[in-house]
């Protein structure tokens, strides 16, 4: 269930969620102020609503990326790469103090280091534990019905091209594009093969070419007894890996379709 004072949290496939929110909740809410760099720039204050200074925007985002305390000058060398190290470090200071300005109360800070604080949490922080259930085989029933919430591929900070952004954006698409297939192999395993084949569709719809999630379908078809979904399923695969890749589907992929289906593949070669 969500928290009081929290947006629904969508793990978005593929969807523009335009980035870059911090909620607070509201009165009645007990739960963290949550810093959203899935959403839009404004902060939210119960029914209010402030934007996150423009100069501030990537301070805050490098930090609530990072899980712990990180140091000033390295902050300010990875925001700031241009600058001599005063000027970054004048930099870094003036994010900061646009921040207070701004009445976002969110970042602990001391002479060397800087953090969120301690009932701060981050909604990247939300997707990875969800991941993390998923992949480590820790999911409960609320993890299970997800498919439906999964609409597109996760894009952190979408417009943002910083070298930091990139790896954190690639990092995260991979953790979640793991936790849809594992999430569509427990769904398969437990015959609910229409959710499992959403969940599988999701993930080639946010990278076509990965083959473990192409598996994840055809294994769906195969478990569901449609072999003839399968066998088209794995073509489809082996016209794109041909085309864009000029390699064929892993042996292994190969032989799934062939012992499963109980018709030979020749004819797809």
């Amino acid at each position: 269930m969500t928290p009081p004072g929290y947006r629904p949290l969508r793990i978005p496939l593929g969807g523009l969620m335009r980035p870059f929110v911090v909620q607070l909740p509201t009165r009645q809410a007990t739960s963290a102020t949550m810093v959203h760099l899935l959403g839009e720039p404004p902060v939210s204050v119960g029914d209010g609503r402030h934007r996150v200074p423009e100069g501030s925007k990537r301070l805050l985002a490098y930090v609530a990326l990072k899980h712990g305390r990180v140091e000033r000058m390295r902050v300010a060398g990875v925001l700031w790469p241009e600058a001599d190290d005063r000027r970054a470090a004048g930099n870094l200071r003036s994010a900061l103090w646009r921040l207070r300005g701004a009445h976002i109360d969110v970042l602990t800070t001391d002479k060397d280091s800087l953090s969120l604080r301690p009932d701060v949490d981050v909604d990247v922080r939300a997707v990875e534990r969800w991941a993390d259930r998923l992949i480590g085989g820790r999911s409960g029933p609320e993890d299970g019905i997800a498919p439906g919430e999964l609409s597109g591929a996760i894009d952190l900070l979408p417009g943002w091209y910083d070298d930091w952004v990139i790896a954190e954006r690639e990092r995260l698409r991979q953790r979640v594009l793991h936790a849809m297939e594992s999430l569509g192999h427990q769904l398969t395993s437990t015959g609910r093969h229409a959710e499992a084949i959403d969940a599988a569709i999701m993930a080639i719809d946010a990278d076509p070419l990965r083959e473990s999630a192409h598996r994840v379908l055809i294994e769906a078809h195969l478990a569901e007894g449609n072999w003839v979904e399968a066998r088209s399923s794995f073509a489809m695969l082996r016209r794109m890996t041909l085309r864009e890749l000029g390699v064929e589907p892993s042996p292994g992929l190969w032989r799934m379709i062939d012992l499963e289906s109980g018709a030979p593949v020749s004819a797809l070669r």
